[in-house]
């Protein structure tokens, strides 16, 4: 299975964020799992596909040509693409990929994994898409989609378009043992 990862390549982060993608890599590598992933070398990104290579995974890193910036773009990725800008890279991640898996991350992280949830729920693919919780980064954001579905400013059944996890076993179960049914599905039989 290919599984697109949306993370961060800041450097300096709690240690917890590093072992989490390690062991995140290392559960990948050895289920005989593939990333797409930014191919970043540094942060979350180096983490997660360093333990993937080393766990016998594959990894393929997808960069726009702007951010081709040696010793910040790995060198160990089994496939390097390079492409024109950042709109073709969300691109063919989001074409390459089987499920998607979103670790830790800045403004990127978010935006990647807003538009994969949204693309989703507009029924643009039908793929699992769980966010890792490691030590509660991602309890403010799951607030504010709860504040979203209580101000009926989003369906309460879109909690389905997404699992969110804390541990990196539960998340790469959620995208092994997926069952896809669409929140529309329910209308649609009507």
């Amino acid at each position: 299975m290919k599984i697109c990862v949306f993370c961060g390549s800041s450097v300096d982060l709690d240690t917890i964020f590093y072992e989490s993608a390690t062991l995140m890599g290392k559960l990948i590598g050895t289920g005989d799992h593939h990333i797409i992933y930014g191919a970043g070398k540094i942060g979350v990104m180096g983490a997660v596909s360093e333990a993937v290579r080393k766990h016998g995974g594959q990894t393929t890193g997808i960069i726009p040509e702007r951010l081709k910036i040696q010793g910040v773009v790995s060198d160990q990725d089994n496939q390097l693409i390079v492409t024109k800008d950042m709109k073709e890279r969300k691109s063919l991640m989001r074409e390459k990929a089987d499920a998607f898996l979103a670790l830790p991350g800045g403004f990127g992280t978010l935006e990647e994994l807003l538009e994969v949830i949204t693309l989703k729920q507009l029924q643009y693919h039908q793929k699992p898409i769980v966010i890792l919780n490691i030590n509660g980064y991602y309890d403010a954001l799951n607030r504010l989609f709860e504040q979203m579905y209580d101000q009926q400013f989003a369906n309460p059944d879109y909690r389905q378009l997404y699992s969110i996890t804390n541990q990196p076993e539960e998340a790469l179960s959620a995208i092994e043992n997926y069952n896809h049914k669409h929140v529309w599905d329910k209308y649609l039989k009507r």
